[in-house]
């Protein structure tokens, strides 16, 4: 049925208005059940307990509706649910300490930063490997020469094709004048 399918899926040509509307209404409820304030006394768990807010949130990341809002947020053609998606993100991070986000952040880089740096560095050394034996391979001194093509179809004098000895990207400018001086007309001629 129409709300049995994954609307998100189906094309936005496809797409009925009320599953514009269903969309709508489900990332209001998220919204609507993430403002919702912290209760202390409600919450006076031991130390190191979840709280309803990251309990709400371990929810939405189980059922998959982390990775739907993050499709939401970086699709072109679902740019019209911007505002309610960083709605959403912003009161997900409500009582967060942003030091304390960055920190764990770190954490996991302070282990696997040395590593990245070696593999970072082995990958250097091997671009440099490769440069030095590539120029080994390259012929000192640069040919001018850029090549010749023959234009068949555009006869030159006689019977044969044209060879045209230009690089091919001067060739949209060939005329058969290429390299002959312009014939200039006496001064006493020159139209005052």
């Amino acid at each position: 049925g129409a709300h049995g399918s994954p609307c998100l899926l189906q094309d936005w040509e496809q797409r009925q208005e009320e599953d514009a509307m269903l969309v709508e209404r489900i990332l209001l409820l998220v919204r609507n059940v993430l403002h919702v304030p912290a209760d202390p006394a409600e919450e006076q768990g031991v130390d190191g307990d979840a709280s309803t807010h990251d309990r709400v949130l371990w929810a939405l990341h189980i059922s998959g509706m982390d990775d739907l809002l993050k499709f939401l947020a970086s699709a072109q053609a679902e740019q019209q649910w911007a505002l309610h998606v960083l709605e959403i993100i912003s009161l997900m991070f409500r009582d967060q300490d942003p030091e304390e986000l960055a920190a764990v952040g770190q954490g996991r880089a302070g282990a696997e930063r040395g590593q990245d740096a070696q593999e970072l560095d082995a990958l250097r050394q091997r671009e440099l490997a490769e440069r030095k034996s590539r120029a080994l391979q390259r012929p000192t001194r640069h040919s001018r020469f850029g090549g010749s093509y023959v234009i068949q179809g555009l006869k030159a004098i006689g019977d044969r094709d044209v060879v045209f000895h230009k690089g091919l990207h001067n060739l949209r400018s060939y005329s058969h004048d290429l390299g002959k001086e312009p014939r200039r007309a006496p001064k006493r001629r020159l139209v005052a």
